[in-house]
């Protein structure tokens, strides 16, 4: 885990340099250090936990999706929240419900992968709350040091970027609000994808295209939501 700060964009390096000298975040690496060492599957692989950063640099970064943990199921988490490899054809349930929103919001047509990198590389942040887990084993990383680091993240978004949406899905993510200046940047909530909650505002909360008319308004380009 030593490594994993050098594996990290380096806009988001420089902003983040404070963070990876605190005492939490080398206890967050002894931790993940010994779990491997105990023989424990961590996932996503050292190499794609920063992966969400390293596509969105943070100068880059106009929506932020926040999301909570990985996929613990094999071969499903890399790097970007809710976002899986193309070549996972399964795709987990919250997904499903985001594209069938995304067909009815936008007209989106429903593709035979997962992969949203494409999101990321036009200033989609898809950030988790937590960047690792134990494989089959969800929530096995929380309270070690993640939540701290996010936080900081978007923090550094919310003081030093203008005008940034932010889509906060279900209760976790809402919770995130207390560390957004409203006065700078613009929320919009909704339930979270997930089969427990989709249909209880989810669908049809508009939130993709709701995004596309806030950046025209901007005179930004509209995010391609198509993948």
């Amino acid at each position: 885990m030593a490594n994993l700060e050098v594996q990290i964009e380096n806009s988001w390096k420089q902003i983040l340099t404070e963070q990876f000298e605190q005492p939490y975040f080398l206890e967050l690496q002894q931790f993940l250090q010994l779990e491997k060492n105990q023989g424990k599957i961590i996932y996503p692989p050292s190499a794609f936990v920063f992966n969400a950063f390293n596509s969105s640099p943070f100068n880059k970064v106009r929506v932020v999706i926040l999301g909570q943990d990985p996929y613990h199921g094999i071969g499903q988490a890399h790097g970007p929240c809710l976002s899986v490899p193309s070549e996972i054809k399964k795709l987990p349930p919250s997904l499903k419900n985001i594209y069938k929103e995304l067909q009815n919001d936008v007209g989106f047509k429903i593709p035979n992968h997962g992969n949203l990198q494409k999101w990321t590389t036009q200033g989609v942040f898809l950030l988790n709350a937590i960047l690792t887990v134990e494989a089959n084993t969800p929530a096995s990383h929380q309270k070690r040091g993640w939540e701290q680091f996010t936080n900081a993240v978007i923090k550094k978004l919310s003081e030093q970027r203008e005008g940034l949406i932010f889509l906060l899905w279900g209760n976790f993510a809402q919770q995130k609000t207390t560390l957004i200046d409203t006065q700078k940047h613009i929320i919009l909530k909704a339930p979270h994808p997930s089969p427990f909650s989709a249909h209880s505002g989810f669908f049809g909360c508009k939130h993709f295209s709701q995004v596309n008319d806030i950046l025209r308004s901007k005179g930004e380009l509209p995010i391609d939501w198509q993948v």
